[in-house]
């Protein structure tokens, strides 16, 4: 009973990985000031941050996407096979559908806009903790609306049933945020048989992007 107490006051460390230099310096002075947590490790790119997570170990991660070298997203995928049960928030400028439904496929737990105030941001992170997935207004709206299209998103079995196995392999992968390169050597196919099979799933499911394709391939 006192070592749970005694934990549940412990400061969560959270690291950053952000290629800003201005950004992350301003990031890691919000964390050392904030009540209840501990700036544990910051990285200017992702291939140093999987490097040296494992040692740190921290509850939750603050990533950004636009990367320099391997993407927040594909760092997030690979960072979830290591730490499962470390928190990932992304922190991005990007709001269109497709980057956030990628990142969330990878094992993203919130999506918040880097202009998110520095109080909603800590409070996010909270939220995070407790089990939430927080979201900007924005964004949430965004998801929201891509859901609640069936006519676009929700895929029928009799769609689905015409994939083959191969291409519910592709599409699967898509689901899980990785990109078309990743995907071929993932099956050991070429580049172009990925496009391929891509298109085949576009015409079946009678969608044109991807977000489109993984949003009904989720709600089957």
């Amino acid at each position: 009973m006192v070592c749970d107490q005694i934990q549940n006051k412990m400061p969560n460390s959270i690291s950053i990985v952000e290629d800003n230099d201005k950004l992350r310096g301003t990031l890691v002075k919000v964390i050392s000031r904030a009540e209840g947590f501990r700036f544990a490790s910051d990285y200017a790119n992702a291939e140093d941050a999987l490097a040296d997570l494992p040692r740190v170990k921290p509850a939750i991660v603050l990533m950004d996407i636009n990367l320099p070298g391997m993407n927040g997203v594909e760092c997030v995928r690979r960072l979830k096979t290591l730490l499962p049960n470390t928190q990932v928030m992304m922190l991005t400028v990007y709001e269109d559908t497709e980057n956030i439904f990628n990142a969330l496929a990878a094992g993203a737990n919130g999506y918040l806009l880097k202009r998110t105030p520095t109080k909603e941001l800590i409070e996010a992170i909270r939220e995070m903790q407790h089990g939430g997935s927080p979201m900007t207004t924005h964004i949430a709206r965004l998801v929201v609306q891509s859901f609640q299209k069936p006519a676009a998103h929700a895929a029928t079995q009799k769609e689905l049933a015409e994939l083959s196995e191969r291409e519910q392999q592709v599409l699967d992968l898509l689901a899980q945020g990785l990109i078309y390169k990743e995907i071929a050597e993932k099956l050991s196919i070429s580049y172009e048989t990925v496009h391929t099979y891509i298109r085949r799933i576009y015409e079946k499911l009678q969608v044109r992007t991807r977000t489109e394709a993984v949003a009904k391939f989720l709600q089957r």
